[in-house]
């Protein structure tokens, strides 16, 4: 019995990814979930992660862990470990696989999957359909002056798709109580609480950037203190999509040297190094002077990089070169 790891990778529309194998491989034609054999000594978080960025060059964060399934294909047996993901990234890089779509759930059962794969599917059709809660529910803790902590974490804890995140979010809209409390969970100990609460935020970021103004200087500061990647990837996507003129020189000094740091390092993760690259694309709109030193930061780090990061690079390269040299003295 081999130990394989799989993912079920949701984009922002709450679709899943499926990929499709090639002809000379034990399945031709046939498509699956992502992912690969757990290798000696490693967990199989760690395997599904090593192996969506290797496979599919694309960084993602864990948010649940369905059944696992056992199944006989006559030629091998296998363990098969699903993992339900979240993902930022835009395109998979695909170096394995011939082909790729993202389908939702409700077309998974319309998909020609290997037959260890369909009992997967089978749940994660089961499982994002039992976890919606009523909206009348929702609709009292929204309309809560005073928010009851234990019910909306349970509310956070128990998202699995993309429009009860939305609909979260535009509580948060609503409700200023609810806005603090997950602001305050996005650096809770507990990680999967953090990351839920950070990724909803980034749904209110993503339509009203403005919100976070108030807050900005305090992301910033509290940027070093995450050891939660998934926390931090989601602080960096909210504050790349935010003004960087509302925020003071020292921490505008503070956000480029983590910036460059995140793309020097040879640990962060693939979405991180994008932000990192768009946030300080940003301020060299401001001091044209760091337009130099991130363009060598990107042109090195591209040399070794994924096929995603070469991609974001060049497209962070051509935006660099139609910075105006005087554009930092006019708006001082």
């Amino acid at each position: 019995m081999t130990d394989v790891t799989c993912a079920i990778i949701r984009n922002e529309e709450n679709e899943v990814l499926v990929v499709q194998r090639g002809e000379n491989s034990d399945h031709p034609f046939r498509w699956e979930f992502p992912g690969g054999k757990t290798m000696k000594d490693e967990s199989h978080e760690e395997c599904i992660i090593r192996e969506i960025s290797e496979e599919l060059s694309m960084d993602i964060v864990i948010c649940s862990r369905l059944n696992t399934v056992e199944h006989d294909y006559g030629h091998k047996q296998i363990r098969l470990i699903p993992f339900v993901c979240d993902t930022l990234d835009e395109l998979p890089i695909l170096s394995e696989h011939i082909a790729y779509r993202w389908v939702s759930p409700d077309e998974l059962a319309k998909v020609d999957l290997c037959e260890a794969d369909i009992i997967v599917a089978q749940q994660y059709i089961q499982f994002s359909g039992s976890c919606c809660k009523t909206k009348e529910t929702n609709k009292a803790i929204q309309q809560q002056a005073e928010i009851d902590d234990s019910e909306l974490q349970e509310m956070i804890n128990s998202m699995m798709s993309m429009q009860e995140a939305e609909w979260v979010a535009s509580s948060a809209l609503e409700n200023p109580a609810i806005f603090n409390k997950l602001l305050e969970y996005s650096f809770s100990g507990d990680s999967k609480l953090a990351f839920r609460a950070s990724w909803t935020l980034t749904k209110v970021g993503d339509s009203y950037p403005e919100i976070f103004n108030p807050h900005l200087h305090q992301l910033i500061d509290l940027l070093p203190k995450i050891d939660n990647e998934g926390v931090e990837r989601c602080f960096l996507r909210i504050i790349s999509l935010s003004a960087m003129e509302k925020l003071d020189e020292r921490h505008h000094g503070l956000l480029a040297d983590y910036c460059f740091r995140a793309l020097s390092s040879g640990e962060s993760a693939i979405a991180i190094k994008a932000y990192s690259m768009e946030i300080l694309y940003n301020l060299s709109l401001i001091y044209p002077q760091l337009a130099n030193e991130l363009a060598v930061s990107i042109r090195i780090l591209m040399e070794d990089g994924s096929a995603a990061i070469v991609s974001r690079g060049n497209m962070i390269l051509k935006k660099i070169t139609k910075i105006p040299l005087d554009l930092g003295s006019s708006q001082k």
